[in-house]
């Protein structure tokens, strides 16, 4: 009888705790439910004036768009978000998430030279060392980190996203993606959704959360968003960004003027860079750009 009144106690607690821990997340804590109208009209709008519609009515172009200034009430705005594309080593950034789980978890040590490939693999988009950090990791760890309740970063009854079947060399892939059959593949939403996650402390302990963001500054490689931001000063770029013949994508955390943003691009064109070069600064300005200022733009 002991046992039993023991049990139930610790089952009413463990209840308890459940629900004081739902109360604490947010009306629709995951980030799908977070469609703002406005933010969406904004980047319909963009697109239009780039000259870009058709782009994305053929499925060639891919963006999603996050006001994460409150991680507990994001806004976002996404133009096929859900489509599986090829992101070319845009998806370096789900082997550093893999690695830095597997850290936390105390089976990968985080040892100077380990900090170094990653930090190579971001920042300079080093395929040796990508091809190095996910060899510690394993290709089919990695599946199941992304796949995980914990992270949900890839769904194959979802549309996808963020994928990663093979290291960035000569080797055939290993584990290619149920949905497209992409050994290098992501989904704008899935993608920002990781960054948002990053943002709002819930993706990692908050220590690897620091580290991720550390490996993610200081871009080495300026162009695409990096170089779209370069006439909007003081924004603090956190991004992993992608090439591979007519495949271009980059992904970015920027904090800027208080705001923080999150950007994702996937393009399947020649042109593909340019086009998320010259959309990275009305992005940033959809969330940035004081209301007076929108206001006006909209009125020339």
């Amino acid at each position: 009888m002991t046992r039993f009144l023991l049990a139930r106690a610790a089952l009413t607690l463990g209840l308890a705790a459940f629900a004081l821990l739902s109360a604490a997340q947010p009306a629709g804590a995951d980030l799908r439910a977070a469609r703002d109208a406005r933010l969406q009209t904004g980047l319909e709008a963009l697109v239009v004036t780039q000259r870009l519609d058709q782009a994305i009515q053929q499925g060639r172009l891919a963006l999603a768009l996050v006001d994460v200034t409150d991680p507990t009430a994001p806004r976002l705005a996404m133009l096929n978000g859900d489509r599986m594309m090829y992101a070319a080593s845009m998806p370096k950034v789900a082997i550093l998430l893999g690695a830095l789980a597997e850290a936390e978890a105390g089976r990968l040590p985080m040892t100077p030279g380990i900090l170094g490939a990653m930090t190579n693999m971001i920042r300079f988009s080093s395929n040796d060392d990508a091809t190095r950090v996910l060899k510690f990791v394993g290709v089919e760890r990695l599946a199941e980190i992304l796949q995980s309740p914990r992270f949900g970063l890839y769904d194959p009854a979802n549309f996808g996203g963020l994928w990663v079947g093979k290291g960035y060399g000569p080797e055939p892939a290993i584990r290619r993606d149920p949905l497209r059959n992409l050994s290098h593949g992501a989904t704008a939403f899935q993608t920002a959704r990781l960054y948002w996650m990053l943002a709002s402390d819930r993706l990692l302990s908050p220590q690897m959360n620091a580290l991720m963001k550390q490996v993610l500054s200081n871009p080495g490689i300026a162009h695409k968003f990096v170089k779209g931001l370069e006439s909007r000063p003081g924004a603090a770029v956190y991004r992993k960004s992608g090439t591979w013949r007519n495949f271009h994508a980059d992904s970015a955390l920027v904090e800027s003027g208080g705001r923080r943003i999150v950007m994702v691009g996937i393009a399947d064109h020649p042109d593909g860079g340019d086009w998320l070069m010259r959309l990275a600064g009305p992005m940033h300005d959809l969330v940035c750009a004081p209301v007076d200022t929108v206001a006006a733009r909209r009125s020339d």
